[in-house]
């Protein structure tokens, strides 16, 4: 039941931020976005970067050592399978890149808002995965309350970055014509996949425990292909971006600073 209430805690801590993030649309609803975005989007990539070596990959190679497996084989194989996932779902679920305008995924007449809305909602699916494992792992090695101290840091990390992520959707849905009421509501609901997916991922790491390495790997599999993928292009907006770069670097310092100070 204790490990219980910490996973939930820190899954309703990244899905409570999204939800403050979303807010910003009450206050900041007439403002020009196109440069927050830029660092908003840069700052995630940067955090889930960080998260993916010191909070997953790293975990998962130890983890692969002390039951006696060369590190490298899950730490390799399960990020190539979390990196394919993510690329699957890039296929089929309909999405709208917002500043280049290009539609990704199966045809789909869905509206502009709705496809805006799926892009960043595929984002947020290996962030859930991501702090539900490190949750997990900390609970299969004792559940010690100094044991989910990493844990802890890496939901601080992505709900962190989860602020400027609800509002890098709601404010864009209120310059397409979404009333404010809406353009919150559809920002904060982003967020749901994340506890969804992160219970999900805690339950197989419980059914299947010898695969820990490998869904820790998965995870940063499927981070590290949103951040090369959609992430650092859209940060970026087609051209050489500075903000971009500095979000990207702050971003990589808050949560490598986090990781290895409560970790």
């Amino acid at each position: 039941m204790e490990s219980f209430l910490y996973a939930a805690g820190g899954l309703g801590f990244i899905c409570i931020m999204t939800c403050l993030g979303s807010a910003m649309v009450f206050f900041f609803q007439k403002t020009d976005t196109k440069k927050s975005q830029q660092i908003f989007l840069g700052f995630a990539a940067g955090v889930m970067t960080a998260a993916s070596v010191w909070s997953l990959l790293l975990p998962a190679i130890e983890e692969a050592e002390e039951a006696g497996t060369p590190g490298w084989i899950p730490a390799a194989g399960g990020f190539i399978l979390g990196a394919a996932f993510l690329f699957v779902l890039d296929q089929i679920i309909p999405h709208l890149h917002p500043f280049t305008n290009v539609r990704e995924g199966l045809a789909s007449q869905s509206k502009r808002t709705t496809m805006l809305i799926s892009a960043v909602t595929l984002h947020n699916i290996p962030e859930g995965m991501a702090v539900g494992l490190a949750f997990a792992l900390a609970a299969q090695n004792g559940g010690e309350p100094a044991m989910y101290a990493p844990a802890i840091a890496l939901a601080l990390g992505i709900g962190i970055q989860n602020f400027p992520e609800g509002a890098a959707i709601s404010l864009p849905l209120r310059q397409e014509g979404v009333s404010t009421g809406k353009a919150f509501l559809w920002g904060s609901l982003s967020g749901v996949v994340e506890p969804v997916f992160g219970f999900l991922a805690i339950l197989m790491a419980i059914w299947v425990a010898p695969l820990m390495p490998w869904f820790l790997s998965f995870a940063a599999g499927a981070m590290i292909y949103v951040v090369v993928e959609e992430l650092i292009p859209e940060a970026n907006m087609g051209m050489h971006s500075h903000l971009g770069t500095i979000g990207v670097l702050m971003g990589f310092i808050i949560m490598m600073v986090l990781d290895v100070a409560l970790g």
